[in-house]
């Protein structure tokens, strides 16, 4: 019998092959959906029913079973604000110097890569091990909330460098090019035209940072302290979110459903972060490409 007009076996092998690798993809991406939706569905249901303005300001009781999270949220953004304060200069102008003054495959280019590939992958019991040392007891700072910033700041800095180093190199060399034809130094380069065309894979790094940041439990029991109290000044201690859900979970008998509502209320804080940074970014390469 004579094959269809048109037909080829061979043909269609490429197109069954594309399909099938097509259906793993989305059943990939939606098993990541599911997984998220469930683990945010688990946390909603144990502790929506804790959710109110109350706890949101009001401070801990009876061992964090009862009152409320406000001095804990404090302490977390202090925490976070020094850590990003101390990263951020160091983490760009690490990236400035690998990416603008420092040659592709020298020997000290390759030196940094590998010293921030080991930091990476360094455990943060590690890091709190050496916050503790460090600027706990060495620099006389003890539990506080700028050693904690501290701690989390190092432990930052290979993500915020790695996405800033990117975000220089793929600047078009275009802009170098017309840059230097029109005498431009290097600091007006940077500053007006790299560092521009930078801005998302900053903000995004940024937010790599801020996440890690507010998600670190191990560090911040060496270095920023368990107190749950309302803190004074920056060298007073204070109790991160995750430190407190950690502690309600294993340590506190009847605590789980406070420890889902404050899980609840930092994948919030999460959620909120990161879509304020991509609504800024979106918006920046909106106006840039307006206004060329």
């Amino acid at each position: 019998m004579a094959e269809p007009s048109g037909f080829s076996p061979q043909a269609s092998v490429p197109a069954i092959s594309e399909r099938l690798a097509m259906l793993m993809v989305w059943l990939v991406a939606l098993l990541v959906i599911g997984l998220c939706a469930w683990l945010f569905a688990d946390i909603a249901w144990r502790g929506v029913g804790r959710l109110s303005w109350a706890f949101l300001t009001e401070p801990p009781a009876d061992a964090g079973r009862s009152g409320g999270i406000g001095p804990i949220l404090l302490s977390t953004g202090l925490i976070v604000a020094v850590a990003l304060a101390a990263a951020t200069p160091i983490a760009l102008g690490t990236a400035v110097l690998l990416a603008e003054f420092v040659p592709n495959g020298s020997r000290f280019g390759r030196f940094v890569a590998r010293s921030l590939d080991m930091l990476s992958s360094v455990p943060s019991i590690v890091f709190g091990l050496f916050g503790n040392a460090f600027f706990c007891i060495y620099l006389g700072m003890g539990f506080s909330i700028v050693a904690g910033g501290l701690t989390l700041a190092c432990m930052a800095l290979p993500i915020l460098i790695s996405t800033a180093e990117a975000g220089l190199r793929s600047a078009p060399d275009d802009y170098r090019l017309a840059a230097a034809g029109l005498g431009l130094s290097r600091t007006a380069t940077l500053v007006h035209l790299l560092l521009p065309a930078a801005t998302p894979a900053l903000v995004a790094g940024l937010m790599l940072g801020i996440g890690r940041a507010m998600a670190e439990t191990a560090a911040l029991i060496f270095t920023s302290g368990y107190v749950d109290r309302m803190p004074s000044s920056l060298f007073d201690s204070g109790r991160a979110l995750s430190v407190h859900i950690y502690d309600l979970s294993m340590n506190v008998a009847g605590g789980d459903a406070t420890a889902s509502a404050a899980a609840l209320v930092l994948m919030g804080w999460l959620l909120i972060i990161n879509y304020t940074a991509h609504y800024l970014a979106s918006g920046w390469k909106r106006r840039k490409m307006l206004e060329t």
